[in-house]
């Protein structure tokens, strides 16, 4: 078991999320005309070069993309694995099923627009079973598409932006309420995970935006994103929080922006892979918050130069989605292109003493 963070540690933690400020202003002052065709003079205008965060030294760079697949989906979602390394997507009221190669070996429709997704593995009392997050419930289906049960609403303020699974628990990220929620594996509600208790040093979580991620790690500890914070917070079943790390900024090895990191997913070694939004990177971390390496640098998610910055409807880039399979590959799902992208390590020359 890892070491509980002291009182100091969260109160470090919440005190961070004003610093924040410092990221997204930066960002947002670039110079860039919103409505993006009228030329005017910059001069006494705020401006702020980006460029040298969009490049990253490749000696960082320890992936590589070895494919990208073109989807039929006009919004996908949300990626996921099941058994076998199929790859199941959702988005535009259905769920594609892909094989490793990427095939389509299966689809299903769904009566609503999807917001997450979860498939269950092997060690799961279903595995294969499928959970589809919507707004405010969830809905299961077997491996084939089957619906199984739909569960019951969990009110009008629930966003659920993210499921986990894991032997006898299913794990909703619900942004609308800033907790997570543990149900059993038919939907009925355990216990919350979060919600801020300074006398358990639980900082509660800080959501500006709605993407609020989690994932079950390695060790039996929940990982669970705090974007506000700009951390990583991990917890036990019970809701004790045992570890937190992540720090603001504009560094490759920080997570910028409002609200940061966005999705993540975790390799088979335990290394956790995350991704943000604003100067969108994809990177890999130790599951004790060491920086490991870049897997896609922002030149590899931007389809313009201006598009981090772009404010108009229809122009945003949109926020990718993680998975990873049982050979260390990371899918990167972007929505922006309507491409997954599949990214595997590279042998990366050891430096000579």
């Amino acid at each position: 078991m890892m070491p509980r963070p002291t009182t100091t540690t969260v109160h470090l933690l919440i005190g961070v999320v004003v610093l924040p400020a410092i990221c997204i202003g930066l960002i947002a002052l670039v110079g860039h005309d919103p409505a993006g065709d009228e030329k005017t003079d910059s001069s006494g205008r705020f401006e702020y070069d980006l460029a040298k965060y969009m490049h990253v030294d490749p000696k960082l760079v320890h992936y590589e993309q070895v494919r990208e697949i073109d989807l039929a989906m006009k919004i996908p979602r949300a990626v996921s694995v099941g058994p076998s390394d199929s790859i199941y997507l959702a988005g535009d009221q259905q769920v594609t099923i892909l094989d490793r190669s990427g095939r389509r070996i299966e689809q299903f429709d769904l009566d609503g627009l999807p917001w997450c997704l979860a498939v269950a593995g092997g060690e799961h009392a279903f595995p294969g079973r499928v959970y589809v997050g919507f707004r405010d419930h969830v809905e299961s289906f077997s491996p084939d598409g089957r619906r199984e049960a739909i569960w019951p609403s969990l009110g009008g303020r629930t966003v659920l932006t993210s499921i986990g699974v894991d032997e006898e628990n299913v794990y909703l990220a619900d942004a609308g309420n800033k907790v997570v929620i543990r149900c059993d594996v038919e939907g009925r509600i355990i216990n919350r995970i979060g919600r801020r208790d300074p006398a358990r040093n639980v900082p509660g979580f800080v959501i500006p935006s709605p993407y609020f991620d989690l994932v079950m790690g390695m060790d039996g500890l929940l990982r669970v994103v705090n974007p506000g914070g700009h951390t990583i917070e991990a917890y036990t079943p019970d809701g004790d929080m045992e570890l937190a790390w992540g720090k603001p900024g504009l560094a490759i090895d920080a997570f910028c922006g409002c609200c940061n990191p966005v999705n993540m997913a975790i390799l088979p070694d335990g290394n956790l892979v995350t991704a943000e939004k604003g100067v969108p990177r994809v990177k890999e971390y130790t599951s004790t918050g060491q920086f490991v390496s870049v897997v896609a640098a922002p030149d590899a998610l931007l389809p313009t130069a201006t598009a981090a910055v772009e404010t108009r409807p229809g122009h945003k880039l949109l926020v990718v989605d993680l998975a990873t399979d049982s050979g260390g590959r990371i899918l990167v799902l972007d929505p922006t292109a309507r491409k997954l992208r599949i990214f595997e390590k590279i042998e990366v020359t050891p430096k000579t003493p």
